[in-house]
C-alpha cells in the first residue's frame, strides 16, 4: 500500500519526518483527512489536534496555526508551532490555560478591548490543544 511522507517544521526545528498512511489536520475549514494519492492541496490550519496513523500506530501533536501543502503523496505541514505529545508539559500548558483565561475576562470588562479578547482567546485555543493531546496521551498510556 502507498504511503505518504509526512514533514512537519516550524521556524525553529523539524519537528518530524516520518512516513504516514493517514494525516487529520485542523484546517480552517473543518477536520480534514489526507491519503495516499490525495489531490494537490494548499491550506491553512488552525489551532488543533493533529494525528497521524501509520501500520496501526497513532501519533498526536499539537499544532497552532501554520500551512499544510499536499503534493504527490508528500504533506509537509509549515506550523506557528507543533508538539509531539511526548514533548508536551501539562503543568506548563494548564498554566497557559489559566493566564489566557485571565486575560480574556480583563479584556471583556475593557472598552475597546476587542483585539486583546481575540489574542487571548486565540492563545485558549492554544492551551487547550495542548492540554487535549496530553490527555490523549495518558488515555492510550492507561487503557
Amino acid at each position: 500500500m502507498p504511503k505518504l511522507t509526512v514533514e512537519l517544521v516550524t521556524a525553529e526545528r523539524e519537528v518530524l519526518k516520518q512516513e504516514a498512511d493517514i494525516v487529520i489536520a485542523p484546517a480552517t475549514d473543518g477536520t480534514i483527512g489526507i491519503l495516499p494519492r490525495h489531490a494537490p492541496l494548499v491550506t491553512t490550519l488552525n489551532p488543533g489536534v493533529m494525528t497521524l496513523r501509520n501500520d496501526g500506530e497513532e501519533q498526536v501533536l499539537s499544532v497552532s496555526g501554520g500551512f499544510l501543502q499536499v503534493f504527490r503523496d508528500r504533506v509537509l505541514i509549515l506550523a506557528d508551532a507543533a508538539e509531539r505529545s511526548d514533548e508536551v508539559d501539562e503543568e506548563r500548558a494548564d498554566a497557559a490555560r489559566q493566564r489566557a483565561e485571565a486575560a480574556l475576562r480583563e479584556a471583556q470588562r475593557r472598552p475597546g478591548g476587542s483585539l486583546q479578547a481575540e489574542a487571548a482567546r486565540t492563545a485558549l485555543r492554544r492551551s487547550l490543544v495542548r492540554l487535549d493531546v496530553v490527555r490523549r496521551r495518558k488515555r492510550r498510556a492507561n487503557p
